[in-house]
């Protein structure tokens, strides 16, 4: 239902064909994206775009926002998962591509973390190996991660539906840093990501996965009285992030084993 092109700007599209009942832009987040949320015919949507391209205030300039956008649209149209919206695909606008995908309805854990390491051991285990398994797929389609932090998850506290997002950084193989310091979170970062010139790989992702695992099952340190998971369960975590696995599947394949004990 959504065309391939439209001359208008995405706000004033959207609000001709819809009602559109949400804005995240500079007063949400500092990327230079401006996202909606819209309904149209009863059923809602959720519309990611770069931002305006004469915007000065972001950090990263329009060229590498639409780039990044148009490489999340492609691993959308790649890869489907029930933890990732339902992709509608991408229009062509003035400001670059905007993508279309169904509206999940959650609370953001960027500014609801504590809420959700408040939940029982057993219900953040069970985020934790639907997060793992996306990754999983995400890997063996070639996908490595990149600034992924509690900020790309939403939570629905209700029915338990945990989605992910924001994956506009991930990239279709291994690649080089060539930022330096990295985008994303210290607290689940690779040192890879902080070192010019590193290799990112999926043992990156496996890295960064049992990070999360840490902030969320413990106090986001190796402290062993705060992990709240088993000890097989931290056996993994630990090697995932002094020794490191050489793959992520080998990361998900001991994790699967140490959840089964």
């Amino acid at each position: 239902m959504f065309p391939a092109k439209i001359d208008e700007q995405p706000d004033v599209y959207l609000q001709s064909i819809g009602e559109v009942f949400a804005e995240f832009g500079a007063n949400t987040q500092d990327s230079g994206n401006i996202s909606y949320g819209v309904t149209i015919d009863n059923h809602r949507y959720f519309v990611k775009t770069p931002g305006r391209p004469d915007d000065p205030e972001p950090f990263a300039p329009a060229p590498l926002r639409q780039d990044a956008v148009r490489r999340a649209g492609r691993l959308a149209g790649e890869v489907e998962h029930d933890l990732l919206p339902a992709y509608h695909g991408l229009i062509e606008t003035p400001w670059g591509p905007a993508l279309v995908f169904d509206w999940r309805d959650g609370d953001h854990l960027g500014t609801h973390l504590d809420r959700f390491r408040a939940l029982s051991a057993d219900e953040i285990s069970e985020a934790l190996n639907q997060l793992y398994d996306l990754h999983d797929v995400l890997s063996s389609a070639g996908w490595v991660e990149g600034d992924f932090y509690d900020g790309s998850m939403l939570y629905d506290f209700d029915t338990q539906q945990l989605t992910v997002m924001d994956l506009d950084d991930y990239r279709p193989g291994a690649y080089s840093n060539d930022m330096g310091r990295m985008f994303g979170s210290t607290r689940f970062m690779a040192p890879e990501q902080l070192t010019l010139g590193a290799e990112i790989d999926d043992h990156t992702t496996a890295f960064v996965m049992a990070r999360t695992a840490l902030v969320l099952l413990a106090d986001g340190t190796l402290d062993r009285p705060a992990f709240r998971g088993t000890d097989a369960q931290y056996a993994v975590l630990q090697e995932a992030t002094t020794t490191r696995f050489d793959s992520y599947q080998a990361f998900y394949s001991a994790w699967l084993e140490a959840s089964s004990m």
